[in-house]
C-alpha cells in the first residue's frame, strides 16, 4: 500500500465489462515527504468517492484486482482509502 494523490480522470470509449461504472483516476504515488515519486499510474476507484487533489492508498497488482466490487478485474492499481491526515515521522 502506497499514498498517492489523485491527478485526474481517464475517460474510456471502451471498457471491460466488469469494469462497467467504476472511476478512473490518475495518481501520482508519493513519498514518505509526500513528495512525488515516480510516474503516475491509472487506478480504479476502489471507495467510489475520490476525487483530483485528495490523498489516498493505493494497491497494486493481485491486491488491486481484489478491491472492487467484481473481483479479480483486470487492473493493476486500485484506490482503497481517502486519507485524512497524515502524522509527522
Amino acid at each position: 500500500m502506497e499514498l498517492g494523490r489523485v491527478t485526474g480522470t481517464v475517460v474510456a470509449t471502451t471498457i471491460y465489462g466488469s469494469l462497467e461504472g467504476a472511476r478512473l483516476l490518475i495518481v501520482q504515488p508519493l513519498d514518505r515527504k509526500l513528495q512525488p515519486r515516480g510516474r503516475p499510474v491509472v487506478a480504479a476507484d476502489g471507495v467510489a468517492m475520490a476525487g483530483p487533489g485528495e490523498l489516498v492508498y493505493v494497491v497494486a497488482s493481485r491486491e488491486a484486482a481484489l478491491a472492487l466490487p467484481e473481483k479479480f478485474v483486470p487492473v493493476d492499481h486500485a484506490i482503497v482509502g481517502i486519507v485524512d491526515a497524515v502524522a509527522e515521522l
